[in-house]
């Protein structure tokens, strides 16, 4: 098998590889698969979304945080971990392994800017500068 290298070709084969994991792993499926009406247009709006954040080409025009605070109900820092994991899996699998590495990098930095968004919360009544953080999010 050959390895993919971080191009718009080989993101698309990623993203396609990675989701179908998502959509079959007992934990993520059916989060994502409840969330996603038209898994076609999302996985290209995902590429998207990778082309950007890797190639800086500019083609993503989402807001990836309100598209997950809709479904915060459903969503824990041990589900990103979760998902992580696989992210992991398979970019090793198919990525050159640098590239694997790098995109690896960019999902942690990527998770962790969501759960601040998704989570942390400052509370009025607290002195300035101290922030409430849930322990769910704490405890990851």
């Amino acid at each position: 098998m050959e390895l993919e290298r971080i191009d718009d070709e080989g993101l698309g084969h990623l993203v396609e590889a990675f989701y179908a994991r998502v959509r079959a792993d007992e934990e993520l499926g059916p989060i994502f698969n409840d969330a996603i009406s038209d898994w076609p247009e999302h996985l290209g709006k995902l590429t998207d979304f990778w082309s950007s954040v890797m190639l800086t080409t500019g083609r993503y025009k989402g807001q990836p945080v309100p598209a997950h605070m809709k479904h915060r109900s459903k969503i824990t820092p041990a589900l990103f971990e979760r998902w992580l994991g696989l992210w992991a899996e398979t970019t090793d699998a198919i990525m050159e392994p640098a590239a694997a590495r790098a995109l690896q990098d960019k999902a942690r930095r990527i998770a962790q800017s969501l759960q601040l968004a998704m989570f942390f919360r400052i509370d009025a009544d607290q002195p300035a500068g101290r922030a409430n953080i849930p322990e769910r999010v704490a405890a990851s």
